[in-house]
């Protein structure tokens, strides 16, 4: 029977090596394909029975997006990630992956679970099963794709003017489109009534990377 074949989306380049030893010493599973992007695996147009994928990469991407771009490239998606807040890993839950694999759990744990997902087969642990029961607070908030530009930039530092030049949109649209943000935060029990509120919600959300001092 052929090796099951793994792909691999990381941005540190020691735990793509640890993925590789670990498979490597177990027969029927093969790491053909890593990038430190989505972008870049699907650019390789590998054939994969699964993809390893880390929820917060250095180029900021969106969790939704990165594994919405997978599955629809035909790959099946197992989190392989450290600890990342329980927001995001419902995120994840909701678009489909096989399940999630701490990077701290023991190794003989992860090849298991990378062994069942690349048989199509779900992997539930405990931590997953928490992270999608738990945090009642952290419901979603269903915001457009202008909304969300809008956001990460306001969010990020950028006065209203300066969302406006860069989004083609009058400051007086920016503005509204803050409120209507903040609305949507306040209808679900996430207020974010000040900028820093907003900031974190971008952040729960994955519009916004986490600080390289808190990975």
């Amino acid at each position: 029977m052929a090796d099951k074949r793994i792909g691999v989306v990381e941005d540190h380049e020691s735990m793509v090596l640890g993925v590789r030893a670990m498979l490597d010493d177990h027969p029927g599973l093969s790491l053909t394909a890593s990038s430190d992007t989505v972008a870049g695996l699907l650019a390789q147009d590998p054939q994969l029975d699964l993809v390893l994928l880390d929820l917060r990469l250095a180029d900021g991407s969106s969790p939704t997006a990165n594994i919405d771009a997978l599955h629809a490239a035909g790959h099946a998606v197992l989190v392989y990630t450290g600890a990342e807040n329980p927001y995001l890993v419902r995120l994840a839950a909701k678009v489909g992956v096989l399940g999630i694999v701490r990077k701290s759990a023991p190794v003989e744990r992860v090849v298991q679970a990378i062994a069942a997902a690349a048989d199509g087969n779900p992997v539930i642990t405990t931590e997953w099963a928490a992270a999608i029961d738990g945090d009642p607070d952290l419901d979603a908030v269903d915001l457009s794709p202008r909304q969300q530009e809008v956001l990460s930039l306001y969010a990020s530092g950028e006065s209203a003017d300066r969302v406006a030049r860069l989004t083609g949109l009058s400051t007086e649209t920016v503005n509204d489109y803050v409120g209507r943000i903040r609305a949507k935060y306040a209808a679900v029990g996430r207020p974010a009534g000040t900028k820093v509120d907003l900031y974190r919600r971008a952040l729960e959300d994955g519009l916004l990377p986490i600080p390289e001092r808190d990975r």
